[in-house]
């Protein structure tokens, strides 16, 4: 096992994800670190990856730190995780990032880089991990959101990769579905993370940004991770072995919506 991962300890007994190995990208916060703890809850051995190693390190399975915009760093995440886990039932790509602009102020060189991450990312790790995957078989789940589902104004570069991340949840899983693999979608609303925080709000602004949104979400509040976790455990798991190209918004009706 390489230095980059940990000693993982015996899972609980039991559980929906009772033996079974996932690997779940962005889970150093938010929704991917919800992701992981609820899968070590239900007996899931997880690889954790992100770019922080102190907030990835806990019980049930593997720290890998990466960066996944470089294509190297996704070749080795998935090596080392099908050498530490002995292969994987379930990836689910987590890692995001989002950015404020229009098509008139968006860099190219910032356009860019959100593919990479949002698109490319996801993309290629599926692609790395296909043969572990097709041997199980086993399930992708990427996280995506509304903006992949609906139009906003300036949020240009974000929702282009969202909805780029749907269709490719569509494509992946027409090619994918006679091997037995099923490829889904999450689309979230607002959900309380430090997304928005790291995209270039600060405190201020994000908690005029979360009063806002309880206007636009017509249930009348944001999301919490834990709650598209379970969404996530849900369409990664037994229950949901019919489902899939499906791209499931959970966002308190917020796609139902025009932009305000």
């Amino acid at each position: 096992m390489s230095a980059n991962t940990l000693t993982p300890p015996t899972p609980p007994a039991g559980g929906r994800f009772g033996g079974r190995r996932a690997v779940v990208t962005g889970a150093s916060s938010g929704i991917g670190a919800a992701v992981a703890r609820a899968l070590v809850a239900e007996g899931a051995q997880v690889a954790r990856v992100g770019r922080d190693r102190s907030r990835l390190e806990g019980p049930g399975g593997v720290a890998l730190v990466a960066d996944l915009r470089v294509a190297a760093e996704r070749a080795r995440v998935a090596a080392e995780a099908v050498d530490a886990l002995g292969g994987v039932d379930l990836l689910v790509n987590a890692a995001g990032v989002i950015a404020f602009g229009t098509l008139a102020d968006t860099a190219l060189d910032d356009f860019e880089a959100m593919m990479a991450l949002n698109v490319t990312a996801p993309f290629h790790l599926t692609q790395l991990l296909l043969p572990a995957l097709k041997a199980r078989p086993g399930a992708v789940v990427h996280v995506s959101s509304v903006t992949g589902l609906r139009s906003f104004p300036g949020v240009l570069s974000y929702a282009t990769s969202k909805a780029a991340l749907d269709h490719l949840t569509r494509c992946a899983a027409l090619e994918l579905a006679p091997a037995g693999v099923r490829v889904n979608a999450v689309n979230p609303g607002v959900v309380v993370t430090e997304l928005h925080k790291r995209g270039g709000l600060d405190e201020a602004r994000y908690a005029a940004f979360l009063e806002h949104s309880r206007s636009t979400h017509p249930m009348g509040r944001v999301g919490t991770p834990d709650e598209v976790a379970e969404l996530v455990l849900f369409l990664g798991g037994d229950q949901a072995g019919w489902i899939t190209g499906a791209t499931l918004a959970i966002d308190g009706g917020r796609h139902l919506t025009c932009a305000r």
